[in-house]
C-alpha cells in the first residue's frame, strides 16, 4: 500500500486554511498583474493555475480577462473553489506529475507549489508536464522560494491562536528539505494532532538544471513580488522563473 504523503494529509484538512487565513490578497493581485503584464498575455488566452489551491490566483486570472484552469491534488480545496466559480474557471483535482490532455498559453506555479516530492524525479516530472502541456510560445512561470534566505532568516519555533485554534510551529532544515511541523490543539473540537509541510530546499542552480532538463529556457528570474531582479546572495525572499520552451 502506497504511503499517504505529508501534502495529502495537510492540505485536505480545514486546520491548513485556518492558518493561512489572512494571506495578503492586495500583493497576490497586483504580482499577477505586473506577471501579466511581462508575458504580454492577451485577452481571452488559456492559462493554467497549478496547484490551484482554493483558486484565489485562478479568480485573478479570470478577472484579467483569460480562460483559466485551475488544478490541485486536494479535493478539498477544489470543492471550495468550485463554490466560487465563474464562468471564465474550471477547477479540477489533478496530479501535478501528471500532464493534462490540453494546451495552455500559460502555466503558473505560484507561492511554493514546486519541491513537495521527496524524489527528484518526481519533481522533474512535474517540470516536464508543464512543458508538454505549454504551446510553443507559451510561458510558464515557476514561483519559488529564494532557498538561502529562507534558512538564514529562519524562525525556529513560533506560537499563534487563529480562531480559537492553537499553532505551535517549529521550523528547521533536515536532509537538505526545509521542514515546517505544526501542532494543532483544537480545545473546541477536542483535537491535538501534528501535521507537517516540507519543500525540498532547492538552489538557483539546482532549479536552473531541472528547467534546462525538462525542455525550458530562462528568460528572467525576479527575486519579489514586485518583480526586482533575483539575488541568490541579497535579500531576495522569492526565486521566480521566467520561462518559454526551448524550440
Amino acid at each position: 500500500m502506497r504511503a499517504v504523503e505529508w501534502f495529502e494529509n495537510w492540505f485536505e484538512t480545514s486546520y491548513y486554511h485556518t492558518l493561512y487565513k489572512n494571506r495578503d490578497e492586495s500583493e497576490a493581485q497586483k504580482f499577477i498583474e505586473r506577471v501579466v503584464k511581462q508575458l504580454d498575455l492577451k485577452t481571452g488566452a488559456k492559462v493554467l493555475d497549478l496547484a490551484c489551491g482554493r483558486g484565489r490566483h485562478s479568480q485573478i486570472l479570470a478577472q484579467l480577462g483569460f480562460h483559466v484552469t485551475g488544478a490541485d491534488l486536494s479535493k478539498n480545496s477544489i470543492q471550495h473553489a468550485k463554490t466560487h466559480i465563474s464562468e471564465e474557471v474550471e477547477f479540477i483535482v489533478h496530479d501535478m506529475r501528471e500532464p493534462l490532455k490540453k494546451s495552455f498559453d500559460a502555466v503558473f506555479n505560484l507561492f511554493t507549489s514546486f519541491g513537495y516530492f521527496d524524489h527528484v524525479s518526481d519533481n522533474l516530472k512535474v517540470l516536464k508536464s508543464v512543458r508538454s502541456e505549454l504551446n510553443p510560445q507559451g510561458s510558464f512561470i515557476l514561483d519559488f522560494l529564494n532557498s538561502r534566505h529562507a534558512i538564514e532568516t529562519m524562525v525556529p519555533t513560533e506560537e499563534k491562536l487563529i480562531d480559537g485554534c492553537h499553532f505551535h510551529i517549529n521550523r528547521y532544515v533536515e536532509d537538505g528539505i526545509i521542514v515546517k511541523k505544526i501542532r494543532v490543539i483544537d480545545p473546541k473540537n477536542k483535537v491535538d494532532t501534528q501535521y507537517f509541510e516540507k519543500v525540498n530546499a532547492f538552489s538557483f542552480d539546482d532549479l536552473s538544471k531541472m528547467l534546462d532538463m525538462a525542455g525550458f529556457k530562462v528568460v528572467d528570474v525576479w527575486g519579489d513580488y514586485k518583480l526586482n531582479k533575483f539575488e541568490e546572495k541579497s535579500a531576495s525572499e522569492r526565486c521566480i522563473f521566467y520561462c518559454q520552451p526551448k524550440l
